[in-house]
């Protein structure tokens, strides 16, 4: 069985129920036919009712899901109050609250999923990131005090995770160090056995540098967390992933050039090479996939294909808890 298709079984049997927070773009509409055909999830779609029922219809789609925005939504004024009550300490009055959840298919998104209408949900097709990371972390927040991001690139069919790629842009140790264990774990939530390469542009000390010191560091302190997981760092990529080049760069290392999990030194550098590896290597990425959130809540590039939405909404719901 191929990762994708593991992916999607996962999906069906936790009958999620995930919102497309930005459905008034085609992408989206013809995703939510796959992720019904193939029953994936139960849908919800936010955006202006009647512009995506007139697009479903030029477009001849039919759907099951449901169509909201806030003006449609049975408890709008509900989350409009709760939403005053989360963020009052900064200023948030009712007025502001329904204005934030009628214009800002994210915050109205984020409230369906923590008043436990949705599991889940998905943007980033028709916005930046931070725009849809922020409605999560006010609204949702996160299980420790921090969150991160994943890629899983599929290299010849084979799930590897790079992290992180999209959100922390230059995470201290310790935050270094909470990525490389969240996605280790994540990994072995998708039935991989990880191998964490911490990665640097020096491997065993071939370089000397704060920046060297500070991948060791966080490492070192990964490996107490995950124990019986091979953790190794600093590594070069080649050394981290090439066989025969971890023989003669780092002989020693329990990677044995066979990593896994790949966990960048900051958000630059993780940011490029995924992009790299879609474009110029023909990986496929898929993601980001947001970790470390008391919710589910998952990002998806501006240049996303139908293809990504769908299988972004199949691993947001395999991160449901049943």
């Amino acid at each position: 069985m191929g990762f994708i298709e593991w992916v999607y079984r996962a999906a069906r049997k936790k009958e999620a129920t995930i919102i497309l927070a930005e459905a008034d773009d085609p992408r989206v509409l013809e995703a939510a036919a796959k992720v019904e055909r193939r029953k994936l999830a139960e849908l919800i779609l936010l955006g202006n009712p009647k512009k995506i029922s007139a697009a479903l219809k030029r477009k001849r789609i039919k759907l099951k899901a449901r169509i909201l925005d806030y003006d449609s939504c049975e408890h709008s004024d509900k989350l409009a109050k709760e939403l005053v009550m989360l963020r009052r300490h900064r200023g948030m009055t009712l007025p502001m609250a329904k204005k934030a959840l009628r214009t800002n298919t994210k915050y109205l998104a984020a409230m369906l999923v923590k008043h436990k209408i949705a599991d889940g949900f998905i943007a980033g097709n028709l916005c930046p990131t931070s725009e849809t990371i922020k409605p999560a972390l006010q609204v949702i927040g996160t299980k420790k005090g921090f969150a991160s991001s994943y890629f899983i690139m599929l290299y010849k069919k084979q799930p590897l995770l790079f992290a992180d790629c999209a959100f922390n842009i230059a995470p201290s140790v310790e935050q270094l160090a909470d990525i490389g264990v969240q996605s280790a774990r994540n990994a072995k939530r998708f039935g991989i056995k990880p191998k964490v390469a911490f990665l640097s542009f020096s491997t065993h000390g071939s370089a000397a540098h704060e920046r060297v010191d500070h991948v060791r560091k966080a490492a070192k302190l990964a490996k107490k967390h995950l124990p019986g997981v091979p953790v190794d760092g600093e590594l070069q990529f080649d050394a981290a992933f090439v066989p025969h080049v971890a023989k003669i760069k780092a002989p020693t290392s329990p990677l044995k050039g066979k990593a896994n999990v790949f966990i960048f030194p900051d958000l630059e550098s993780g940011n490029i090479a995924y992009k790299i590896g879609e474009y110029m290597a023909g990986e496929e990425a898929i993601g980001p996939i947001i970790q470390g959130l008391k919710k589910p809540v998952n990002d998806l590039s501006r240049g996303c294909t139908v293809q990504d939405i769908v299988d972004v909404v199949a691993i947001t719901a395999t991160e449901v808890a049943r």
